[in-house]
């Protein structure tokens, strides 16, 4: 195991050297003067070379692609951060495309057998051994079931975990000497990163838990005239092999065959922008990877066109908060109500609650005013995110993965309907859906759910305190004095006045009025509890 680690390493110093990634490394601004020092103990610099003809991030992105498969996911998953990199290697990195040499259809067919314990003849009455498609982390083969249904058949590549560990354990240390040496490197958060990698990439290896994602988004939109998801066969779905329905449409970026057909682009367009706040909104489950290779048009209705999804490895959700949070913060940046998107910030926890609120609304107001000098149309909805994430970040906001992957996502979308109809206003299509959702929020019905929500913890809050209650009512031998009583008594009624306070005045939502709850349950069995004991 050590061999191979150590050849890893070598076959990365290889490519570092080939593509004089050192560079990249020793041109970082302030870097300490012993790190530039030790530049120089390197041996292939110590001959003079010649300037290279590329620029850095088309250096950087050969030299993923080089590395293989985990470099090559690294590098996709890196491109989405652009509030932490410089804007010519975030553009190069997006040419990373999902295609990667396929292994053999050997390995493959081995693989599928030995996950379904059965032979490839025996489950499908045809199998394509030939790839439809080769990804960093599995390739798919075209079949069909025994019963008739066209299907593909997704197989994560053989031998990836052992790799992956390596590759991760490498760049994990990579990571830490870099942030270790550089104040630029600490704040790009380049362990934080590495972090979310090792997660989605772990996630994308269970195929099981893509088949339940896949099946979870379908459900949502069921029926539905905006989004198709194809069906999963479960009975032959393992964690390394994956079987669904296979779909025929248009890739979405194919725009001629899209006119040809007769699409409605303005409708299809709108209609992106639409899925995405439904997912994020009302479900609190978004599809996460929603690249243009991920994406095909159905050719059914072109005149009332259907989204297919497909591939649902990296999906996002928000709590309610984060939900409440952000839709306030888009519709207060609408308004220029830059104070409140402050305020917002603190309230919700995403920058420390020391932060001056009158410091963090200047530096919005100064980021974004010039934005707003744009007509609405011209406004980039997912570049307006993220340069409030960047202001954000001079203030200490922590790094929240959940807005990670919704800031990719709407970038991703809005790229791809202003590519499908460039006069599209996103403001325009998503103000109306946020203040639907604010006001279904405030709406008699909500309250009351939401109240039901909340009485059905109570015997759980009282359940919750019971012990603790009882330890402050009983003395370590028989029942509370006269005096302890009176004292419970008092501490009951005031628990039950701040319980009622905070409830009441609580958002719309159980976790934040959870506090006042527990105040109430606690002071209305203190003061019931102490008939037991009476005077």
């Amino acid at each position: 195991m050590k061999l191979l680690a150590v050849r890893r390493l070598l076959r990365i110093q290889s490519v570092v050297v080939r593509y004089r990634l050192d560079d990249l490394l020793f041109d970082l601004p302030l870097l300490p003067w012993w790190l530039r020092a030790l530049g120089y103990c390197l041996p292939w610099r110590w001959f003079p070379r010649a300037p290279s003809d590329q620029p850095r991030g088309v250096r950087l992105r050969l030299a993923l692609q080089d590395l293989g498969p985990i470099f090559i996911k690294f590098g996709q998953i890196l491109s989405t951060r652009r509030d932490l990199l410089p804007p010519d290697i975030a553009d190069e990195l997006v040419w990373l495309q999902d295609r990667v040499p396929p292994f053999d259809p050997q390995q493959s067919v081995a693989l599928i057998e030995e996950q379904l314990g059965a032979r490839v003849d025996e489950v499908f009455a045809r199998f394509d051994s030939e790839p439809l498609a080769s990804a960093s982390v599995a390739q798919v083969h075209a079949a069909q079931l025994k019963s008739g249904e066209e299907v593909v058949v997704k197989v994560v590549r053989p031998g990836l975990r052992a790799v992956i560990r390596q590759d991760l354990a490498w760049l994990y240390l990579f990571a830490r000497m870099a942030e270790g040496a550089s104040t630029e490197a600490r704040r790009l958060h380049l362990v934080d990163v590495v972090g979310d990698y090792e997660k989605t990439i772990y996630d994308e290896l269970d195929l099981l838990r893509e088949a339940a994602n896949a099946s979870q988004l379908k459900r949502n939109f069921e029926g539905s005239p905006l989004l198709y998801v194809p069906q999963v066969h479960w009975e032959w779905c393992r964690p390394k092999v994956l079987v669904m329905e296979r779909i025929y449409g248009v890739p979405v970026t194919d725009l001629s065959a899209l006119v040809d057909q007769g699409t409605d682009l303005k409708l299809l367009a709108e209609r992106g922008v639409e899925i995405f706040f439904t997912q994020v909104f009302r479900d609190s489950f978004f599809h996460a990877d929603m690249h243009p290779g991920n994406i095909f048009v159905s050719t059914r209705q072109p005149w009332d066109p259907q989204y297919i999804a497909i591939d649902c490895g990296i999906v996002g959700s928000l709590t309610p908060q984060d939900q409440d949070y952000l839709a306030r913060n888009l519709l207060a940046f609408f308004k220029r109500d830059y104070r409140k998107v402050a305020q917002l910030h603190i309230d919700s926890g995403w920058v420390p609650a020391d932060t001056q609120v009158n410091e963090f609304e200047a530096a919005i107001r100064t980021v974004c005013e010039p934005i707003f000098e744009k007509p609405l149309k011209d406004i980039s909805f997912g570049q307006l995110l993220l340069r409030l994430f960047q202001t954000a970040r001079r203030f200490n906001m922590e790094v929240q993965p959940q807005l990670v992957l919704l800031q990719k996502t709407l970038l991703n979308i809005e790229g791809l309907g202003r590519q499908l109809y460039p006069e599209l206003d996103l403001w325009t299509t998503a103000k109306p859906f946020l203040e639907r959702w604010m006001r279904k929020r405030m709406s008699p019905k909500a309250m009351l759910d939401n109240l039901q929500g909340q009485l059905e913890q109570l015997p759980h809050l009282a359940q919750m305190t019971r012990a603790a209650l009882e330890g402050m009512a009983r003395p370590a031998h028989g029942a509370p004095s006269p005096r302890d009583r009176h004292i419970l008594r008092l501490l009951g009624a005031a628990l039950l006045a701040g319980g009622v306070l905070l409830a009441s005045q609580a958002p719309l939502n159980a976790a934040d009025a959870w506090p006042g709850w527990l105040m109430l349950a606690s002071g209305l069995y203190l003061l019931v509890r102490r008939q037991r004991f009476p005077d």
